[in-house]
């Protein structure tokens, strides 16, 4: 028998209750009270009992809303105390960004105060990539329309912006130097997000005159390009901003910081387009300084173009000059051939442009005057005589008879002149570049032609000279202020060993009395010696900054008294000969006395020497060092003299 579930067996009874196992089980779910009637009968105005939820399934679901509610607090509490501090700066992010006001960049004089190169206004299209749309149709329909205007490549600025995609709120350089019709048609566009124009400054290297480039300064003065992603990285923390530009070569790249000054920059609120608001604040950037250089910029466009006309006149493609103030080390003059104009880099070369400077086998980009590498050839032998007077070999009395060279055993040395030159001291020995003199204070002279025998006289040897050589500078740089120099090369005893395996031996230091073998220098250590036997015996650091704002930049001294300036005076004279009585005569004739020495550097069987001149002026108060190379200019007295000459004929009334 079924059992009731409401077992009340008597209203009227007050006992009466539902059973204990079905209290909990059924509600009454309506708000009247039931009521008894004298008849006994029951009414309820409409009530009904319903199905109750039992007490387990409460505290299950008391359980589940507090666990939710414990998890919403503790994730507020991470949000907004343990991780308050990044959302906010990712909230603020949403909403303000850091715009740069870039530093007004120094500019370059020459010493006598005229402008070298100047900043010129120049609107840049910036994107900030957090300000882009997230749907990636829209930012694709962005990139075509910018790409439209501005003429790159879509594939390229896609890819500029996936090497730069880590900085999400740093405007990202797409486009430079936007020329008037881009920029009112980007300004129309006003459903751009993420782009904005920003104007900035561009660096413009200016003409000498009216008809003429001093392109050879793009050597010295270089360029500036923007920011690769490793600069940047090294330099964040110095105050620079992805978009700036940065020195690449040259003195741009010798003095970044000084050129560089303090950038500012405005924080601006931004709306859902990234467009301003309004400026919340504002700092002013801070100029970069000024560079004075101890280049003469009229000296520097006569050195160029002489060189360019004896270069074209005899058929040759490079060449250098470098000119130097023996007094204090400055650059007065600093040439490579052929060169580049570096207003292409700043305008924004092409690819195409870039490819074929590079191709190029004259190699355009290539700064010889202090990187190129060449036997000394005879511009080496003033230097040789200061050693063999300081050493004792020889007097200014001693002398040797040419009779057209050395030989030792089945080896033959040269002079230049069939013959032979008779008897030579050492002014002959400079001026007419007679190589048995360098032979003999250099290697000795073997008794009976054969090293075995012993020495009639007794040179430098290899000690020595190698020695004397560093001590005027070579084998080591210079120390002038631009990035590229090479040490160039002085051969060694032991590198010999070291390298070849084979004995040094005597043909070894007869070449390197002359400057021929192994020896390596570049056209700037010659400049510096030759500078350092006509101020004396003050071998100094060149620069070509000598002023950076309004400080002064005292000169450097390497070494001071490097060897009796009476000696170095005898050898100046014999430099002079050189114009007056040897292989230099056609300087004679100038205004002004020179002092020189002539060179003719072989360095392959199958190509012509190279060409070198190295001079002073004037003779007995010097004050200007000229040296010329002219790669396989063939004779140093023919070509590179022909260079020089002209230099000086039209600044001989400087000096």
């Amino acid at each position: 028998m079924r059992r009731d579930p409401f077992p009340i067996h008597d209203l009227g009874n007050p006992d009466a209750s539902i059973g204990r196992q079905y209290r909990t089980a059924w509600v009454e779910e309506s708000f009247d009270a039931p009521t008894i009637t004298g008849a006994g009968e029951v009414t309820t105005g409409g009530s009904f009992l319903g199905l109750a939820v039992s007490s387990n399934r409460q505290r299950l679901v008391l359980f589940i809303m507090i666990a939710i509610v414990g998890l919403l607090l503790g994730r507020c509490f991470y949000l907004q105390v343990a991780r308050g501090t990044y959302y906010q700066n990712l909230a603020e992010g949403n909403r303000i960004r850091i715009l740069p006001l870039i530093a007004p960049r120094g500019v370059f004089f020459d010493r006598s105060q005229r402008q070298l190169v100047k900043n010129v206004p120049s609107y840049d299209l910036l994107v900030t990539i957090a300000d882009l749309p997230t749907d990636t149709e829209q930012q694709e329909q962005i990139f075509q329309r910018v790409s439209g205007v501005v003429k790159i490549p879509l594939a390229e600025i896609k890819q500029r912006l996936i090497e730069q995609k880590g900085y999400r709120y740093q405007p990202i350089l797409i486009a430079s130097n936007l020329n008037y019709e881009q920029i009112i048609t980007l300004r129309l566009m006003t459903d751009l997000p993420g782009v904005n124009l920003v104007e900035g400054a561009r660096r413009q290297y200016l003409l000498a005159n009216e008809q003429s480039v001093v392109q050879s300064l793009s050597h010295v003065l270089g360029y500036t390009g923007q920011l690769t992603r490793e600069e940047y990285e090294d330099r964040k923390d110095s105050g620079y901003f992805l978009s700036d530009l940065i020195g690449k070569t040259g003195l741009e790249k010798q003095y970044e910081t000084q050129l560089k000054g303090i950038n500012g920059g405005k924080q601006i609120e931004v709306d859902a387009l990234g467009r301003e608001l309004k400026i919340i604040t504002e700092q002013a950037p801070q100029a970069g300084a000024d560079l004075t250089l101890g280049i003469d910029l009229e000296l520097q466009q006569i050195a160029e173009t002489s060189l360019r006309e004896v270069l074209q006149e005899f058929g040759k493609k490079k060449g250098a000059v470098v000119a130097l103030d023996p007094r204090d080390g400055s650059v007065r003059a600093l040439v490579s051939l052929p060169s580049f104009d570096s207003n292409q880099f700043t305008q924004g070369i092409s690819i195409v442009e870039y490819q074929k400077l590079i191709d190029d086998p004259n190699r355009p980009l290539f700064p010889r005057a202090i990187a190129g590498v060449y036997p000394s050839g005879s511009t080496i032998k003033p230097v040789m005589i200061v050693a063999a007077l300081a050493e004792k070999v020889i007097t200014t009395q001693t002398s040797f008879v040419s009779t057209g060279g050395l030989r030792v055993g089945q080896w033959f040395f040269p002079d230049w002149k069939a013959g032979g030159h008779g008897v030579t001291n050492m002014y002959k020995a400079i001026a007419e570049s007679v190589n048995t003199f360098f032979y003999a204070i250099g290697g000795g002279i073997a008794a009976g032609g054969n090293p075995a025998n012993g020495y009639d006289f007794a040179g430098l040897g290899p000690y020595r000279i190698s020695d004397w050589l560093q001590r005027f500078g070579l084998g080591s740089l210079t120390g002038i202020d631009l990035p590229g120099e090479e040490k160039g090369f002085v051969p060694t005893v032991e590198w010999k060993n070291a390298t070849t395996g084979e004995l040094w031996y005597i043909g070894d230091t007869y070449n390197l009395s002359i400057g021929q073998g192994n020896l390596q220098v570049t056209p700037l250590q010659v400049a510096n010696w030759t500078a350092t036997v006509a101020n004396g015996g003050t071998l100094y650091q060149p620069r070509l900054v000598t002023r950076i704002g309004d400080r002064d930049i005292a000169p450097v001294a390497i070494r001071s008294n490097l060897s009796d300036p009476n000696d170095i005076a005898e050898v100046r004279r014999g430099m002079r000969q050189t114009v007056l009585a040897g292989s230099a005569q056609s300087f004679a004739s100038l205004p002004i006395e020179i002092a020189a020495k002539t060179g003719t550097a072989q360095w392959s069987s199958q190509k012509p020497p190279h060409a070198w001149f190295a001079s002073f002026a004037p003779a007995t108060d010097p004050r200007l060092v000229v040296v010329v190379l002219i790669e396989e200019g063939e004779e140093g007295s023919r070509t590179a003299a022909a260079v020089a000459r002209r230099i000086y004929q039209q600044y001989a009334n400087k000096l």
